[in-house]
């Protein structure tokens, strides 16, 4: 139900049968429906690193994030102490520091089961762990503030091999391509500390109508059309090997 807003106004002192009368008018207010209610902040409930260690024979990865305490230094090429083994691929300015919703760890239970490893912040190789937030909710470009740092989201994230060999399970990186349950990446405009508990505040709008879930739809489902990505590559703020893409499956 909507609020009630109470105004409280003295009239006069009116000296009538010797009491003073107050007049208190209660207003009922136009109802607002709570879709139009924008949340602004969320809690990080971990913030997980990973170090570059054997993942597929030889091959390194850092994948696997685990939680770590305290707070961490967050600059423009991600958190200290997080490793990216293959830098051509992943890491750099642009895929700084990593967030895949928390609330879709549920969804993949009701896929993969009751899977030990869903119980880990850092499964899908995520730096925050934050519950209440998803690709629908936020914009390419859009900005936060997390601990004393500004960041800015840049593109999101594309599936790779490394998510379906680290849980031993073919066809994940199909259903998020089907779903466009992907997660997302920020670079850092501003760098600072950041700890679990801290807020992630909105601070600052993104592009208009570009969710990050019509973003990645748009570059890697099947329907794309030419306009749509033509006016993806077309963002300030989507990271430069995005537009790139966009605009090669324009043609």
């Amino acid at each position: 139900m909507p609020g009630l807003d109470y105004q409280a106004e003295t009239d006069a002192h009116q000296a009538t049968g010797g009491r003073l009368f107050f007049a208190v008018h209660l207003l009922l207010p136009t109802p607002v429906g709570f879709g139009n209610i924008k949340r602004m902040t969320w809690t990080i409930d971990q913030i997980c690193t990973g170090k570059a260690v054997p993942f597929r024979g030889e091959e390194k990865s850092a994948f696997a994030k685990m939680p770590v305490c305290g707070s961490l230094d967050l600059g423009s090429e991600g958190l200290a102490g997080d490793e990216q083994a293959d830098r051509k691929h992943h890491g750099g300015p642009d895929m700084a520091l990593h967030l895949y919703p928390a609330d879709h760890h549920h969804f993949w239970r009701e896929e993969l089961g009751n899977l030990v490893l869903l119980g880990e912040p850092g499964a899908f190789g995520s730096n925050l762990a934050v519950a209440g937030l998803d690709e629908s909710d936020v914009t390419i470009g859009e900005r936060f503030t997390l601990g004393s740092s500004l960041i800015e989201i840049s593109q999101p994230r594309q599936p790779c091999w490394k998510i379906e060999h680290r849980f031993g399970i073919k066809g994940i990186v199909a259903k998020i391509i089907q779903t466009g349950r992907c997660g997302w990446y920020f670079r850092v405009l501003e760098p600072g500390q950041i700890a679990a508990g801290d807020q992630l505040e909105r601070a600052e709008a993104g592009h208009d109508g570009w969710s990050v879930s019509r973003a990645f739809l748009t570059l890697f489902g099947p329907n794309a059309s030419t306009r749509d990505l033509a006016e993806l590559a077309a963002l300030e703020r989507l990271s430069a090997d995005h537009k790139a893409r966009a605009l090669k499956r324009a043609g």
